[in-house]
């Protein structure tokens, strides 16, 4: 797919190594070369040699498999093209390319040492830079976008790299029909997209932030969530008197709430997105968990070593200590031991199907039985980010120093302060007249800015 004039792209040029630069210099140049650049007289090829093994390691090819493609939908189906190949969401920005896209030459045209297999891992490694779910949403925004531009007939080149009037069209046209935060990531997609093939984004910030400031106002009702409501820990022990724990899903699934609130984790760290999906490089197993390490003062905790998660690759630690009720995540997890004891190597809340055996707990398993129990005693809108929420609101309801939360959530901004302003039951203990709370209020609330 990529372009270049002067050389069919074939997938055969051999490297430039450096013996063979050597050899094409004309006769009597190598005579008056600078000496102190001397590779010495019998050990360049064999010093290259050693030197191949530095470069070129195996991919993790696990996290850049891609999927089955589904149908596209109704009213978002794109035209035919060879550049843009029927795959999944999440393999667009890497299989989708522009019509000009990064050359085997540099700006003069002078041939590079580069060969088709370089460029193919420069895709490779810069699109593992998003995280899966990124790429997928970043590929839906980008099958918006062509589509929008096959229905105005914009040629391809104008499509990457695009400009600013294209994108705020773009936005434009969208007004109304998607979410203000839906098209921001859509228009990240984009650019995400420019930069992994290597062409320039020289759209106007400032005219684009306008175009998406005016479409969120434009936005339809229907595509405004209502406000997630938070777990709390009362509400964990009102599911667990409705869950069967000597059930192998009941109790996978209590497991994974508890553990998920106490240690302010996203539930897409604690589940796969679907059963076949499980990588032991990417997704927490049962080997991932450190019960009762005590510190110097003799203080219990757990750790859970997620091996990837959203915003970090090398993964990152989360704890918890055991409770004194029935929301205790020690006493839940050595349940789900029991009853489903999966492998050190299987994911952690691994559950036994009665007909298919050990299987990953998926997200949309977690939370359509979550789902179940909770509608006949509770009205509220709770989805898998009510966990985080809740648990952060558990532990500052405690009177934990907002800066201690924040890094045991692992956040790296004070944005998720919004969700907590978004609650009634978050923002109550500011607005009492009781003395005793103004610690705790100091402690809590981030400064003003």
């Amino acid at each position: 797919m990529h372009h270049d004039n002067c050389i069919a792209r074939s997938g055969t040029t051999p490297p430039l190594h450096v013996h063979h630069l050597i050899s094409t210099i004309p006769p009597g140049v190598l005579d008056n070369r600078d000496h102190s650049l001397d590779l010495g007289p019998a050990t360049s090829t064999s010093q290259a040699s050693r030197n191949i093994s530095r470069f070129n390691a195996p991919l993790n090819t696990s996290a850049v498999t891609t999927i089955k493609p589904q149908p596209y939908k109704q009213g978002l189906t794109p035209i035919a093209s060879p550049l843009r190949p029927h795959c999944s969401a999440r393999d667009r920005l890497k299989l989708w390319f522009p019509v000009e896209s990064r050359s085997l030459r540099d700006a003069r045209g002078n041939l590079l040492a580069i060969t088709d297999a370089d460029l193919e891992r420069v895709l490779a490694v810069m699109n593992l830079s998003w995280a899966e779910g990124t790429r997928e949403s970043y590929g839906s925004g980008l099958l918006v976008f062509h589509v929008f531009c096959d229905i105005r007939g914009i040629p391809e080149v104008q499509r990457c790299p695009a400009d600013s009037l294209t994108i705020i069209t773009f936005v434009s046209s969208c007004a109304g029909s998607y979410a203000g935060k839906t098209l921001t990531n859509y228009i990240y997609g984009i650019r995400a997209w420019h930069i992994l093939h290597g062409q320039p984004w020289k759209v106007q910030k400032e005219e684009l932030q306008a175009a998406l400031d005016g479409a969120a106002f434009l936005a339809p009702q229907s595509s405004k969530k209502p406000k997630r409501q938070p777990f709390t820990s009362k509400f964990i022990i009102e599911i667990h008197k409705r869950l069967d724990l000597t059930s192998p899903l009941d109790a996978a699934i209590f497991a994974c709430l508890t553990s998920a609130f106490y240690a302010l984790g996203r539930l897409g760290e604690f589940t796969t997105s679907t059963i076949k999906v499980f990588d032991p490089n990417i997704h927490v197993k049962r080997s991932d968990v450190t019960l009762d390490a005590e510190d110097r003062h003799g203080f219990c905790v757990s750790k859970i070593c997620l091996p990837c998660t959203k915003t970090t690759h090398e993964g990152e630690d989360v704890y918890w200590a055991q409770q004194a009720d029935l929301s205790d995540p020690k006493a839940a997890l050595l349940n789900h031991f029991a009853v489903n004891d999966p492998p050190l190597n299987k994911h952690l809340f691994a559950w036994n199907h009665p007909k298919l055996g050990c299987r990953p707990l998926t997200r949309t398993a977690f939370l359509k039985r979550i789902g179940e129990v909770t509608k006949s005693f509770n009205g509220f809108n709770l989805k898998g980010h009510s966990i985080r929420i809740g648990g952060t609101l558990e532990y500052l309801l405690r009177g934990i120093p907002f800066d201690v939360v924040k890094s045991m959530g692992r956040w790296s901004s004070d944005a998720f302060t919004l969700y907590l302003r978004q609650h009634a039951i978050v923002m109550a203990p500011y607005l009492q007249d009781s003395p005793i709370l103004e610690p705790f209020t100091r402690y809590t609330m981030p400064p003003l800015r």
